[in-house]
């Protein structure tokens, strides 16, 4: 704990000595810890900004300005066009820069007005060993991500978020919808929507963890914690999930028997298709 109390200051410090600061908020753990620590460090001249598009899972946007609210800090929601870039739409393994481009580009338009001298996201130790072009993006942008400089990793976070008492401390990792779309296969505001109706179906059944994956000719592949596996299997459940399915516009509904991978998508990746991050 004396590790964590160590990094917290030296975080709390490290956002202070900005003088200003504008938080990439999603309403994840990651950037709900540091739009806390925004908010203790600044006050008044730290600002939440959640960015709002097809990608964004139901209930999402609701969260991150009920969790701006609790928190206290300022919160501005814009609408960001990524789907609008026929680089983001054709699916390939940089989508992420594309997106991240996209909002941290919005964000530099709105820094002057919301008298912020500094952007910052919710990157972790963890994630700097995870290919994630959005990072690039960052990069490019001049975007700082302070708790990885400060050393917090993953697990950290999680127990600052359950000091600060923040009711996400215990949230699963909620990407965009785009992130389970394959690579290759075109990102559209139809195929988002199948998704997110067919993961909120698996919610509904009092899953926590799921992914619906798409692959190519509208063909779902289910990923839930291996405990799960054997329910969904089982009748009626088996019928009615292949039913409900289908009628949201899936022509083949498989389960995962490998169980809930985070970023399984990656896996079809070739290393010639990886855009180098400087």
């Amino acid at each position: 704990m004396a590790d964590l109390d160590s990094k917290r200051q030296r975080l709390l410090d490290l956002l202070a000595s900005y003088e200003s600061c504008g938080v990439a908020f999603s309403a994840g753990v990651d950037s709900t810890v540091l739009a806390k620590a925004a908010q203790l460090a600044l006050g008044d001249a730290a600002v939440a900004v959640t960015g709002v598009s097809a990608s964004l899972a139901e209930g999402e946007a609701q969260a991150a300005r009920q969790l701006a609210e609790q928190i206290g800090i300022r919160h501005v929601v814009i609408q960001t066009g990524e789907l609008e870039r026929a680089e983001y739409v054709r699916n390939e393994s940089d989508r992420c820069f594309h997106c991240k481009n996209e909002l941290y580009t919005q964000m530099e338009g709105l820094a002057e007005r919301l008298e912020v001298a500094v952007l910052v996201n919710g990157a972790n130790v963890d994630d700097l060993s995870d290919y994630r072009p959005g990072m690039q993006a960052a990069a490019e942008h001049r975007v700082q991500s302070p708790m990885a400089e400060c050393g917090l990793t993953k697990q950290e976070v999680r127990q600052l978020a359950a000091e600060w008492q923040l009711p996400v401390w215990n949230k699963p990792a909620t990407p965009c919808l785009s992130s389970r779309i394959a690579y290759g296969e075109q990102v559209t505001p139809e195929r988002l929507a199948m998704i997110d109706r067919a993961e909120k179906y698996l919610r509904g059944l009092g899953l926590i963890t799921v992914r619906v994956r798409y692959h190519k000719g509208d063909l779902a592949r289910v990923e839930v914690p291996p405990e799960a596996i054997a329910r969904l299997c089982a009748e009626p459940i088996r019928t009615e999930l292949a039913a409900k399915f289908k009628a949201l516009g899936f022509r083949f509904v498989s389960l995962d028997l490998e169980g809930f991978r985070s970023g399984s998508l990656n896996d079809l990746i070739a290393p010639e298709m990886v855009r180098p991050l400087v």
